[in-house]
């Protein structure tokens, strides 16, 4: 209620000369940003009228899709624009990711001579037999994978020789496309180095050294911060772009009766069911446009098809390839041991995951003797130059932040290496696959290392990246 004004108040401000004085202005109510998810297939022509009128603005629209994202006041909006569909608020889930930082100092860049090649270092690669595709021709030349994640360093002497930094772009409000902290380790620089980095004589080489990225940044360079909201927006944007591989190396475990994430926002179970549907209008939109999906399947050790209560998102979308991880047990000390034993975090599934792919691995008889004795020499190797603990060499090795190279394990490793195997397919088909067929070629050429057809931990078999080329 608007309180009167005192006469003696009036007269002073008249001999002040300033006019009236107004009475102290309510506070506007906060605004919240939404996710609307219209009835129909498409935005109705006149959306953008309606939120206004509501009070409303649209931050970002997706027309073909019938969804856009919104913001308004907190109360009284929603009321007013619940008539046109689903709202999601911005609600911020507790990211996955892949470091498993079980030892200090593992994930530092190597120390070798400048002119040493890291590429003796990937194991991954001979796991998946990429040097044989690379003998074939296959290189990922013509293909462009768009990398969802926190972001990359631009400046990377090999990420910069593929990075397409017109098309790259950032749904996280106030920060650039770039990974912006001073960790020297950087998610999205990892995962993309894992893709693609350039075959140029120096540090790692990608699964597909010759394919262009696009990084999406949907999540804040601190890890913390990001919403589905960026995401869904994320998806789409690489599906307008014509993206022909979209690697996502997040996920989030989510109830599927509703929670509160920690800001306080929360939703419940019709929430939840509207957000999945959001999710597959998006990843439906991105395969139309010929794109296929991958995603990490996430680190919790679950298995997925027991995991009833809970949906893994966007492992789970059924437009999404669910990757697991493997890796060795002991590979400095025997490059002849087995690559690919399931590693110990990752989460499995007979019906939920696709493919399995090089994320890493822990020999914990390894790491506990270190933990025991971190002085003892015995528990240091050194490969191709390189000296660190003997257990670190059984994580994946890729590019980190200013320049470095960094150790890291998870699948959030195992997707890129898949989506650098798509990435060969396609520019060995000349650059333009339907993604179902990216998706037969994966499974033709998969290597079945568990029982017999698809399993909990491999899926349909760990990829293999020479056998599943067109030939």
């Amino acid at each position: 209620m608007r309180r009167m004004i005192l006469p003696i108040t009036l007269a002073l401000a008249l001999i002040l000369g300033t006019g009236l004085v107004q009475a102290p202005a309510m506070a506007e109510p906060p605004s919240q940003t939404y996710l609307v998810v219209v009835k129909g297939k498409k935005l109705p022509a006149d959306f953008a009228d309606r939120i206004a009128q509501a009070g409303g603005t649209v931050t970002y629209a997706m027309p073909e899709i019938g969804m856009a994202v919104v913001t308004g006041p907190s109360t009284g909006f929603p009321g007013k624009i619940a008539i046109l569909g689903d709202l999601i608020p911005a609600f911020r889930p507790s990211w996955q990711f892949p470091e498993m930082d079980l030892m200090p100092n593992t994930a530092s860049p190597p120390n070798a001579p400048e002119d040493d090649f890291y590429f003796n270092l990937q194991w991954g690669l001979e796991a998946i037999e990429a040097p044989e595709a690379w003998e074939e021709g296959a290189r990922g030349a013509g293909v462009r994978v768009a990398v969802l994640d926190d972001g990359i360093d631009s400046d990377h002497p090999d990420l910069a020789p593929n990075l397409n930094t017109d098309l790259s772009i950032s749904f996280v409000p106030g920060e650039p496309f770039e990974y912006t902290m001073p960790d020297p380790y950087s998610h999205g620089t990892w995962v993309s180095g894992i893709i693609a980095a350039a075959d140029n004589g120096w540090g790692t080489i990608g699964v597909a050294p010759e394919a262009e990225l696009v990084m999406i940044k949907v999540l804040s360079s601190d890890h913390t911060q990001g919403s589905f909201l960026a995401l869904i927006q994320g998806i789409y944007y690489a599906g307008l772009i014509q993206a022909d591989v979209i690697n996502m190396s997040l996920g989030a475990r989510i109830p599927k009766q509703g929670f509160c994430d920690d800001s306080g926002v929360c939703i419940g179970r019709k929430g939840v069911k509207a957000l999945r549907k959001a999710l597959k209008r998006a990843t439906r939109f991105a395969r139309k446009r010929g794109a296929i999906l991958i995603a990490s399947a996430g680190n919790e050790a679950i298995n997925l098809d027991q995991d009833k209560d809970y949906i893994t998102l966007p492992a789970e979308d059924p437009n999404v390839l669910a990757i697991s991880a493997t890796g060795p047990l002991g590979w400095a000390l025997d490059p002849d041991t087995d690559l690919d034993v399931p590693a110990w975090y990752t989460n499995y599934g007979r019906s939920s995951i696709d493919f399995a792919a090089p994320g890493g691995n822990l020999d914990f008889d390894l790491y506990y003797a270190w933990q025991q004795n971190p002085n003892d020499p015995a528990n240091y190797c050194t490969v191709a130059g390189v000296t660190n603990l003997c257990a670190v060499f059984d994580w994946v090795l890729s590019t980190g932040s200013q320049g470095g190279y960094y150790w890291a394990s998870g699948t959030s490793g195992a997707a890129p290496h898949v989506a650098g195997v798509a990435a060969l397919i396609i520019g060995q088909a000349g650059g333009s696959m339907k993604p179902a067929k990216v998706e037969k070629r994966l499974r033709k050429g998969a290597d079945d290392l568990g029982p017999p057809g698809r399993d909990d931990y491999y899926g349909r078999g760990r990829v293999n990246a020479e056998e599943s080329l067109p030939h």
